[in-house]
């Protein structure tokens, strides 16, 4: 139900032909919901589970290739082959993994971390399509969906970054005043981001959680003060030119520029 109202609703609000891909750990691997997500023309990353009939495909494997994560030291040795399990009507396209080095240490085969993905990408339907036309075509290649499902935890972050700028626990006892605050909340945190985004990223990192941004930036030594009819702000020459506090703050007195 929650697929048919998301995918409805930015199909309706953004773009029909819009691709859409789902990243899923084993605990989603049902073959109910890849036939939900293939009759939506969405495409999907699951991770599958270890059975015989994988593991013997995977033996039987004659090319290999290897993956290494961005920024990551761990290499992967990866091949691909479809597998069909007992309850299903057809065939799916299987990606199999082995580490086979983690942090500059080789692994044993057969006693490492494997793993296998599910996926309709690169199956000929709809979804293929839809990435050939968004110049995304890269995204079917075994390579990319194995840095795209390795990197699904990334997707959680935004609700840490929420939580970071505001807190975890609502602070009323009625669901409507939590709504409020909640979007209110909301539209602070995508101010911040905005913020970091238009003035702070020459100093400080866009990718930095509300805490560092408030101990780095805000949390600074200041004193106002008046003189000739101005109101000018003193702060150690030290944060001034950590912060480039010039720079920024012509960034802040320019004119925004519309975007339509």
């Amino acid at each position: 139900n929650v697929l048919f109202h998301i995918v409805d609703k930015i199909r309706r609000k953004y773009r029909k032909e819009v691709p859409i891909l789902v990243r899923m750990d084993a605990a989603f691997f049902d073959e109910e919901l890849f036939k939900t997500c293939e009759g939506l023309n969405i495409g999907y990353l699951c991770g599958g589970k270890l059975y015989d009939n994988v593991r013997q495909a995977a033996e039987e494997a004659e090319v290999w290739k290897t993956f290494t994560s961005s920024g990551n030291r761990d290499i992967w040795q990866y091949t691909e082959f479809m597998s069909q399990q007992g309850t299903w009507k057809k065939a799916r396209r299987t990606i199999y993994s082995r580490l086979i080095e983690r942090d500059r240490q080789l692994c044993l085969l057969g006693v490492s971390l494997d793993s296998v993905i599910i996926t309709n990408l690169g199956m000929g339907d709809a979804i293929d399509d839809q990435l050939r036309w968004s110049g995304e075509e890269h995204r079917i290649q075994a390579h990319s969906i194995l840095g795209s499902y390795h990197r699904r935890g990334n997707d959680e972050l935004a609700n840490r970054a929420l939580k970071n700028f505001g807190h975890e626990q609502l602070p009323f006892k009625k669901f409507n005043a939590n709504a409020a605050w909640y979007y209110l909340m909301l539209l602070g945190n995508n101010l911040f981001e905005a913020f970091k985004e238009d003035v702070t990223a020459p100093v400080i990192p866009v990718t930095v959680y509300a805490d560092t941004f408030r101990r780095q930036f805000l949390d600074t030594a200041a004193k106002l003060t008046r003189h000739a009819g101005k109101l000018i702000m003193k702060v150690p020459k030290a944060s001034f030119e950590r912060l480039q506090l010039d720079r920024l703050f012509k960034t802040c007195i320019q004119p925004l520029v519309p975007i339509w």
